[in-house]
């Protein structure tokens, strides 16, 4: 009966997050209601309140289920490489793609249009993914590695911006590739990257 249970709640909040999901790309944060994500889920307003606590709720909820898709995509990738540099652009590569086919819902996260916590929140996982890097990296505690990674982690950032605003499959490879290219040759003329476990939480702040 608990398993039963728990399936249901599991359903429920599944389709209550593919609705919020469409009903934002359609209208937007500011313009969705939650009357619009009832009427597209088919699911109670009460079980909306109940999972999620309301539209910021659902909001942050599609960010964070798209973050740990990114994280799990990244780490994936920096495990299937060897060498400190190697796996950081891997991971960055695997980055940028997550960016690219899942460019609907990262451009909704592009825009100014969310509750109120989301800036600061953005700006937390930004710094985790500072002290991620800094880790995968290598990297001491020094000011030099500092500005290092900041530099690295807003690079990726920005990269995965421009590329969830390509057109066509061809300007986002070529993004891509270009951007590796830059990458690796910040890489290769900085010293003082050591050798660190192959686990990153994130390479950038795409959001």
């Amino acid at each position: 009966m608990k398993n039963r249970r728990w399936g249901r709640s599991s359903s429920t909040r599944d389709a209550l997050l593919r609705a919020a999901r469409e009903v934002f790309l359609a209208k937007g944060y500011g313009e969705a209601t939650v009357a619009d994500i009832v009427e597209a889920s088919g699911i109670s307003v009460g079980s909306l309140y109940h999972h999620f606590g309301g539209k910021p709720g659902l909001f942050l909820a599609l960010w964070e289920q798209f973050m740990r898709g990114q994280e799990e995509r990244t780490s994936r990738a920096t495990r299937a490489s060897e060498g400190t540099q190697e796996r950081f652009l891997a991971g960055a590569r695997a980055y940028l793609e997550g960016s690219w086919e899942q460019r609907s819902v990262a451009r909704l996260f592009l825009e100014n249009d969310g509750p109120a916590e989301f800036a600061g929140l953005r700006r937390q996982r930004g710094w985790d993914w500072i002290g991620g890097n800094r880790r995968l990296l290598g990297l001491d505690d020094s000011r030099r590695s500092q500005v290092l990674v900041v530099l690295l982690t807003t690079m990726m950032g920005e990269a995965g911006r421009e590329v969830a605003a390509c057109g066509s499959d061809e300007d986002a490879q070529v993004t891509i590739d270009e951007v590796i290219r830059l990458v690796r040759r910040v890489l290769s003329t900085t010293g003082g990257v050591g050798e660190s476990p192959a686990r990153v939480s994130g390479l950038g702040e795409t959001a």
